[in-house]
């Protein structure tokens, strides 16, 4: 029998009155009785679109066809020649910063993210977290009808709350996102990443073909078509944001041998060609000038003829790299359209969260965390190697001279927020059912900011003034609709400031002043305590000089003054002061070690941050485990690092004990003892310090019941961490393999045929 709630009768007592077999009147609904869901369920307003925010990692203005680069990119043509194409949009120079701007639709120091994660201190503006006046579009999108989802890179959860103790407020799920898959830090491994579904860590699905750019569009596309066979009239908020193309530089090969050869004449000539296209595409104005090559940075022909053929091939990959992002992007696309979603929604595709980067360094590197770290590679080394470029066996990135050239007609690269060579990046909107006139060229000046106010002025949603109960800041961005059906309409985003550590800019209706505060951005880790007002302000019109070639601050000193004085007024406005440089180790942070000299962790630990072990760098310490060993016993008892650089222990297929360190590409030491019997084993490694001072080598020693069994020396060991996204785990090696395990063994090689007791680490 089917019921209908009787006028009158709550609810509760209908439940009550049905339990208790009572009989209840059938009532009709009437026109005037609501419809339960719309007290039950917030719907989207009608004709609300689907929104689906693509964004690539590390990409220079020139590096994509749609813009005059090398390296084809035809999902981003087609969609291009489908919607509009901005060639004035701008992020914040890196990539935590533009990732909260993007999705909070504010000021990325407003929200509490002004630096890059690893680099968050104590000032409100750099805390490295979301403060909850700042709700992002995903968490809007979701109170206003909206299933919402995000897949690939994160990396605004502060350092300290990246573990399975918590807390997940700040995650993604906890910051309006229903569903996530992904990774948490600023890069992965893209054979063998470092993963979390919902908050949970997992590993990589098998197979030998995997990659996590085409995993994240399989799960993007699987999300998708459960969102249409359940809710097919519920509008949908998608986020793709790849590990493509930030290092390290990995693809299939087959991607690779597209470019080959085509480099080999240099960062100098490549830049010259990408600008010669770009004019012919119009999509920098005829009267653009080529800004020169910084001063510290090599000229190609100075090169040797064996560092063109590493730099070359570096390059190769890179592009490789970009083409097969986009190619797994059009996958995406595809399914839009083969659902019958495409013409409703508003795709946009922003090709980069800052300039190009240059922290590979001058001469690029296999493995770039050990050269920032001091673990330089001579050239004899990378050309031996050249060959593992782009493979899961190199932790590639490319030289600092290719982002320079990728990022015409600009000056500098990623981080240098006081130009655009690090502030200006390509991106394409396509929403054919609202986009009337495509293939057009918007000229107005935007910035990721821009993105949060147009998805809800597209979606016909009003800015909170409260959610969850929390009066918001407003948004600093401006909706970019009005642009749409005009080219020439004037800009309404006419003033914005910019700033990473102390490289700092200000842009006000079409003037913009600059000030670069010293540290090259291919010196990664490199502090930098120059005063504040020693830095050297610049001044360009960029209504005449689009691509910021010409200083006139000799010429307009008056206005010069008035833009320095505009941008410390949005900077107090912003929680951009105090002004500092790169800051590390700030000691007023929460730290997840809790300053432990000592920790003992139990089987089942995994996906915890290498931050929140004791301090193991630059010291001596050991490592102790009590394992239960069984007849056929093997696999992982305790791991920390990847592919880059780490430590693990574990038992082989012989029951043998094997400690690996992996010091970069320095050496990696294999520690391997005698087959354990079965039963109880004590096993520990010690490491004696060759210090005082940073990234000294030192002594290992594998005992096993108190019994010395094998020893080996290292080189060198880093002097900061192994790596900024893998994890420690206990049972597991979760992420890339920090050892050669077995080649038949699963993937993150779990122990089994046995028990661990506990691991410990103690600092000596």
């Amino acid at each position: 029998m089917r019921f209908s709630r009787a006028k009158g009768i709550s609810m509760g007592a209908l439940a009550l009155a049905i339990s208790l077999g009572a009989s209840v009147p059938v009532v009709a609904q009437t026109a005037a009785s609501p419809s339960p869901h719309e007290a039950w369920q917030r719907k989207a307003p009608a004709g609300a679109p689907n929104v689906v925010l693509v964004l690539l990692d590390d990409v220079g203005f020139g590096a994509s066809t749609a813009f005059g680069g090398p390296t084809v990119t035809p999902t981003l043509d087609q969609l291009a020649s489908q919607g509009l194409r901005y060639n004035r949009f701008h992020t914040t120079a890196i990539c935590s910063p533009t990732r909260s701007s993007l999705l909070t639709g504010r000021n990325p120091h407003a929200t509490g993210i002004g630096a890059v994660m690893n680099t968050a201190d104590s000032r409100p503006g750099y805390s490295g977290f979301h403060t909850k006046d700042t709700a992002t579009i995903a968490e809007i999108l979701r109170q206003n009808g909206y299933s919402t989802a995000a897949f690939g890179k994160w990396h605004q959860t502060p350092d300290w709350e990246v573990s399975q103790s918590g807390p997940f407020d700040r995650w993604p799920t906890g910051e309006g996102f229903e569903k996530f898959y992904g990774f948490q830090g600023g890069e992965t491994d893209q054979f063998e990443p470092t993963l979390y579904d919902g908050t949970t860590p997992v590993l990589r699905p098998a197979g030998d073909h995997y990659h996590l750019t085409e995993d994240l569009v399989d799960h993007s596309i699987q999300w998708l078509h459960a969102q249409k066979s359940v809710a097919r009239d519920k509008p949908f908020f998608l986020y793709l944001a790849t590990g493509g193309t930030h290092a390290p530089i990995q693809v299939p090969e087959e991607y690779i041998a597209r470019y080959r050869g085509k480099f080999d004449q240099g960062w100098d000539k490549l830049r010259e060609e990408i600008f010669a296209r770009q004019k012919r595409l119009g999509v920098i104005p005829a009267n653009t000038k080529l800004t020169p090559r910084p001063a510290e940075m090599p000229a190609w022909d100075s090169l040797t003829p064996d560092q063109k053929k590493v730099a070359s091939r570096l390059m190769e990959a890179y592009a490789g790299f970009l083409a097969h992002t986009d190619e797994q992007i059009g996958r995406l696309v595809q399914a839009l359209k083969d659902s019958g979603q495409y013409d409703n929604t508003m795709f946009v595709y922003i090709v980069g969260d800052n300039g190009a980067s240059a922290e590979g360094g001058l001469g690029g590197s296999l493995n770039y965390l050990g050269s920032m770290q001091g673990a330089k590679e001579s050239d004899e080394q990378k050309l031996a190697s050249i060959d593992k470029i782009g493979s899961a066996e190199a932790y590639a990135h490319y030289n600092a001279g290719w982002a320079w050239g990728l990022d015409a007609p600009f000056q500098w690269t990623k981080t240098v927020a006081s130009h655009l060579g690090g502030t200006r990046n390509g991106m394409v909107i396509s929403w054919p059912k609202r986009i009337h006139n495509p293939g057009g060229l918007r000229s107005q000046f935007s910035h990721v900011n821009d993105i949060a106010p147009t998805i809800l002025e597209a979606a016909g949603i009003p800015e909170p003034k409260e959610v969850n109960g929390i009066a918001q800041k407003p948004m600093n961005g401006t909706s970019l609709l009005y642009s749409f059906d005009d080219a020439k309409a004037a800009e309404r985003h006419s003033t914005q400031y910019f700033e990473v550590m102390g490289n700092r800019s200000i842009y006000h209706d079409g003037w913009m002043a600059s000030a670069f505060h010293g540290r090259l951005p291919w010196q990664v880790i490199t502090r930098t305590d120059r005063p504040m007002e020693e830095d050297k302000w610049e001044l360009y019109d960029l209504r005449s000089d689009y691509s910021q070639a010409t200083d006139v601050a000799a010429k307009y000193p008056a206005r010069l003054e008035e833009m320095k004085a505009l941008f410390m007024k949005e900077a107090a406005a912003n929680q951009v002061l105090p002004l500092s440089g790169l800051k590390l180790d700030d000691q007023r942070l929460p730290d997840p070690s809790g300053g432990a000299k000592s920790a003992t962790y139990y089987e089942g630990t995994v996906g915890v941050a290498e931050r929140a072990l004791p301090r193991m760098m630059n010291r001596s310490w050991s490592l102790s485990s009590d394992v239960a060993v069984g007849n056929a016993s093997q696999g992982v008892i305790a791991a920390v690092g990847g592919s880059a650089a780490g430590w693990s222990l574990y038992i082989d297929p012989q029951r043998r004990p094997v400690f690996t360190y992996r010091a970069f590409d320095m050496k990696t030491a294999n520690l391997v003892g005698q087959p354990l019997t079965p039963g109880a084993a004590k096993l520990r490694v010690d490491f004696d310090y060759d210090g005082p001072g940073y990234a000294k080598g030192g002594t290992l020693k594998l005992m096993v019941d108190g019994k010395q069994v094998a020893t080996d020396t290292l080189p060198m060991t880093p002097a900061s961490f192994f790596t900024i996204d893998e994890t420690f785990n206990v049972g597991v090696d979760m992420g890339s393999p920090v050892a050669a395990y077995p080649k038949e063994a699963p993937v993150g090689y779990r122990y089994q045929g046995g028990r661990i007791g506990k691991v410990t680490i103690d600092l000596r």
